[in-house]
């Protein structure tokens, strides 16, 4: 179909939605960054939305959904039913325990009643009291949120810096914020570094309030994030790929390599490049101590875990710190999510991508006492929310400050 034609028609579909709102009968919309859903059927009577993600399977697996309904009374209750896409990803990629919803444009993400299961697709039910809600996958964190989020915090503390990492593929600006509270008289190379980051896979949305949570915690005053911040130069990205959030993609495993697959000599991806040269020059410059990225497993992974480079790459001084630092985990992050006891190795095993994994990386091409990890955040619970997420970004924060008690440095000295 011509562009010319393709805009007509898509006028036509907004039009007829429109017109359906006007007298009263529920409406999908899907024009709008991060949204993500093709309309099999509305049961005007019953209040029943039937639906399928609507991901391009060359932008990543198609398991992310998210859209919004108009033309809701007041006080109705509504049943939105999820098939999986067509493809052979398996149906609970798409399909959680409960589903995400909005009444107030996204700025409060409130969970459905839990989903039930029917003939292979899945029913979530909420009571509406307001005229449009928004139903997605799991609370969204788009790329609008990661700007308000680190402008926001970059107008409230002048020891935060808002940057941009890259421009991606399409043109859009990747947000970064970086933490630094000096004193006077502080040596540069005396401090650690700490980069953060999330959405390299832009389905798991949970990534980014991981992060939320983290970042407001440490730019906060608890004095252990005072400690920390005086300490440490914290560099964090909500949303590494900010094309795939923005169109409604899923992003893992696209074409031609996701994010998480693409820290070789020769990133496909521009913030990747970006990432890449800043932690090569923090690291030889002394300065650089901690790596992690925020991720959500599989469906029924419902405890959160570190993934960990093989014990291969590791020099004696990395076991040492990455035992010490997943020890401080442990102990701080303990619910209503706790981490699980248990590390997983991403090796050869795990994929024969495994040296491009971010992590991975930047085990092999840092100094021997850095530890990189991949902190995955359970998404099948119900305590898979915006509280659940950013209560884990805040125990991530306090495990961050126990472990550099350690001097992770000192390990490597001669």
């Amino acid at each position: 179909m011509k562009r010319s034609a393709a805009r007509i028609l898509y006028g036509l579909i907004l039009f007829a939605a429109a017109a359906g709102t006007a007298r009263g009968e529920l409406a999908v919309r899907t024009d709008f960054e991060n949204a993500s859903a093709v309309v099999v059927g509305i049961e005007q009577d019953s209040g029943l939305i039937q639906i399928q993600p609507a991901g391009d399977p060359e932008r990543g697996w198609p398991c992310w959904w998210s859209f919004q309904v108009d033309g809701i009374k007041p006080g109705r209750t509504l049943t939105i039913e999820v098939d999986r896409a067509p493809g052979n990803l398996a149906a609970s990629w798409a399909q959680p325990g409960y589903a995400a919803y909005s009444i107030d444009h996204g700025r409060t993400w409130l969970q459905t009643a839990p989903g039930t299961a029917q003939d292979g697709r899945k029913r979530y039910t909420a009571k509406i009291d307001a005229k449009s809600a928004w139903f997605a996958w799991g609370p969204v964190f788009d790329t609008a949120d990661a700007r308000e989020l680190v402008e926001r915090i970059a107008a409230r503390h002048p020891f935060a810096k808002p940057l941009e990492l890259a421009k991606s593929r399409a043109g859009r600006g990747v947000p970064m914020l970086v933490v630094d509270e000096r004193s006077a008289g502080d040596a540069p190379e005396e401090r650690f570094g700490i980069w953060i980051q999330a959405r390299q896979h832009a389905w798991e949305s949970g990534g980014s309030w991981v992060g939320v949570g983290f970042i407001e915690w440490l730019t906060g005053d608890d004095p252990r994030a005072v400690a920390l911040r005086r300490k440490a130069v914290v560099y964090f990205v909500p949303v590494m790929d900010v094309d795939s959030v923005a169109t409604g993609n899923g992003g893992k495993n696209q074409v031609p390599q996701d994010h998480n697959r693409d820290w070789s000599a020769e990133p496909h991806f521009p913030e990747v490049v970006a990432a890449q040269k800043r932690i090569t020059e923090l690291d030889k410059a002394g300065r650089f101590d901690l790596f992690v990225d925020l991720h959500n497993p599989a469906p029924g992974d419902l405890r959160p875990f570190f993934f960990v480079s093989p014990d291969e790459v590791l020099s004696p001084p990395g076991r040492r710190n990455l035992a010490a630092f997943v020890a401080a985990g442990k102990e701080e992050i303990v619910g209503p999510l706790p981490l699980s006891p248990t590390t997983r190795p991403s090796g050869a095993a795990y994929s024969p991508q495994w040296q491009a994994i971010s992590k991975n990386w930047v085990t092999t091409h840092c100094r021997p006492h850095v530890v990189a990890v991949t902190l995955e955040t359970s998404w099948n619970t119900p305590h898979s929310t915006t509280a659940g997420y950013t209560t884990v970004g805040r125990q991530l924060g306090l495990a961050i400050e126990k472990y550099l008690r350690t001097s992770p440095r000192a390990v490597a000295a001669p």
